[in-house]
């Protein structure tokens, strides 16, 4: 035990690892107050598309210098690539891939989830037809335009968040923070609104709440949410870290405040165990934090079970 302990705090003296802790553990306290919500609401599947968004979005952000290379070569008639090309691909390799993949997924939340009822695509098919798709344009991006030898590894790592969360620089920390700071103030600030609206949005809209107004609010903070979240577990894992949580404390607690507080704890605590047993038994972060999030809707799961038998 000594020794683990001795392990953790040498591994904690590095900033990286200071990084991805922050960032860890504001990404699961956002993940658990929307998930609730998103669980009540059956809008759960949505964030699972809009992190298939994000992929493919990712995978654009990627090879987008590379892109622009090839373009300008094509279009020059010496088939040289000009100075201005290789600048703007340099400026755009440079820029934080989040600049890129955040208005993208905002946009597919806003179509997803916009008001009205005269889409002719709705629902479940809108959203299965935007997920798969971003997920093929970007796997066939991210072969047609390689960014390195490693294409499994590069698409693995987008996925499932392997390693990038230990690659994090300052700006993505510093982004990752003012990012959390205001899904925390909407979650706040319309606590009663989203409240009545996951409860009963027939009702909402009879006392004069702009019921559609707020459900794209809560599109618009999973996109955010998805985005952040990208580095810590993956694409493919986003949905496991919003839903387990509320879905372990909804086992135990009933009201809406208890199973929020509930999930934000356990959520806190999955992460940090997650990424500290990731280290110390180099397993990927964001399988590790997803698996801890499994075993704790399972051992609720036995609570419930014994607490009604009483």
């Amino acid at each position: 035990m000594g020794e683990m302990i001795d392990k953790l705090s040498s591994y904690l003296e590095y900033p990286f690892v200071q990084y991805a802790v922050i960032v860890g553990l504001l990404i699961a306290l956002c993940s658990s107050l929307l998930g609730v919500t998103l669980v009540l609401k059956r809008f759960s599947f949505i964030g699972d598309g809009l992190s298939h968004v994000a992929f493919g979005a990712m995978s654009l952000a990627a090879v987008l210098p590379v892109i622009i290379k090839e373009i300008a070569a094509g279009i020059s008639a010496s088939g040289e690539v000009s100075g201005t090309a290789k600048s703007i691909a340099d400026f755009v390799a440079d820029l934080n891939n989040n600049y890129i993949v955040l208005p993208i997924t905002l946009i597919a939340a806003i179509l997803l989830l916009r008001p009205g009822k005269n889409a002719k695509i709705k629902g479940d098919a809108a959203v299965a037809m935007i997920s798969v798709g971003s997920l093929a344009v970007g796997y066939m991006l991210m072969n047609r335009f390689p960014t390195s030898s490693n294409i499994s590894g590069d698409v693995c790592s987008t996925l499932f968040g392997s390693t990038s969360i230990l690659t994090l620089k300052p700006d993505d920390v510093n982004l990752c923070i003012l990012l959390s700071i205001v899904v925390l103030l909407i979650f706040i600030l319309f606590y009663n609104k989203i409240f009545a609206v996951t409860f009963d949005e027939n009702f909402s809209k009879a006392t004069g709440i702009k019921a559609d107004g707020y459900n794209l609010l809560i599109a618009v903070v999973t996109a955010l949410i998805i985005v952040l979240a990208m580095n810590l577990v993956g694409s493919l894992l986003i949905s496991a870290l919003i839903i387990f949580p509320s879905l372990s404390a909804m086992r135990v607690f009933k009201s809406f405040r208890g199973v929020i507080i509930c999930s934000a704890i356990i959520s806190v605590i999955c992460a940090a165990v997650g990424i500290f047993a990731s280290i110390l038994m180099s397993t990927p972060v964001g399988s590790t934090i997803v698996s801890a999030d499994i075993l704790v809707f399972f051992v609720f799961c036995i609570i419930s079970k014994i607490t009604k038998r009483a």
